[in-house]
């Protein structure tokens, strides 16, 4: 595909794109909670600040689930709803349906909370459900959100201007995808300018994909075995091939010792409606 790619103003152009795809989603964050908001977690909000822990468990489920009658099967559901309802002041529950696109996984369960212990706590308590009990975890990682690494307002004052001005307005989204991403030691080991060359090179041909891919970073360095969990929504399946495409034609892509392994993809459902799909 052939992108249209403006010379002039290309530093104020570069710096949108650093935040726009390498920060992914860093635009509409609001400042870190303070203790107080952090007694109730609300998802408009918590969806958007920084300080916030985000984990993402895979789940196979296991052929003794459906050694229980369809009448035990059916009651999977109520049970679920009622862990996540005793757990809503603290854990935001979202759930994607991965069965017939993931060969090692049935559901995805993303969770955020401003404390990991919190969600510790839900996973032990899904893990008591009829579900859970006959389910298998195949993959677990766990991430935080953060403002922007190598850019600030003193580097880049037109940046959230910028961002705001490209938001997402296509169709709602009906996938997700979750990425894994680990760095080599070579590109932490680059300077700040050296970096920021590195992220405008990267994110410059992505711009075109915010109106239709909605995108989000969380860090993971020393919390977990990747450096970076990016996550993504859309409803244009294509879009997001041509985005990957792109992303792939750069030199930062060499850095990268890990790009998914595995990519998830999965159908965004209610919570209700993926155990439903998976207990018939």
């Amino acid at each position: 595909m052939t992108l249209n790619r403006p010379i002039s103003n290309l530093r104020s152009v570069s710096t949108l794109a650093v935040a726009a795809v390498v920060a992914l989603g860093v635009a509409g964050f609001t400042p870190q909670a303070t203790s107080e908001e952090m007694k109730m977690v609300e998802p408009a909000k918590i969806l958007k600040q920084t300080g916030v822990y985000g984990l993402y468990n895979t789940y196979k489920v296991q052929p003794s689930y459906y050694m229980n009658s369809m009448a035990d099967r059916s009651k999977a559901a109520s049970q679920v709803l009622e862990v996540i309802s005793k757990h809503a002041k603290s854990v935001y529950v979202q759930a994607y349906l991965t069965r017939g696109f993931e060969k090692k996984s049935d559901f995805l369960l993303r969770m955020h909370a401003y404390e990991p212990a919190a969600a510790q706590a839900f996973l032990i308590d899904f893990s008591a459900t009829i579900i859970g009990r006959n389910s298998k975890i195949t993959l677990s990682l766990i991430g935080v959100t953060k403002g922007l690494n190598h850019t600030t307002k003193a580097k880049s004052p037109d940046l959230l201007a910028a961002l705001k001005s490209t938001p997402y307005s296509a169709a709602v989204p009906k996938y997700a995808f979750m990425i894994p991403i680990k760095k080599n030691a070579k590109w932490w080991n680059l300077s700040e300018d050296e970096k920021l060359k590195k992220m405008e090179e990267h994110t410059l041909p992505t711009l075109p994909f915010l109106v239709n891919v909605k995108r989000k970073l969380y860090h993971s360095t020393g919390l977990d075995d990747t450096d970076f969990i990016t996550y993504f929504e859309t409803a244009d399946l294509v879009a997001f091939n041509d985005l990957n495409i792109e992303l792939h034609s750069v030199s930062e892509m060499l850095d990268n010792t890990r790009y998914g392994r595995p990519i998830v993809m999965g159908t965004i459902m209610s919570v209700e409606d993926v155990v439903k799909a998976l207990s018939k």
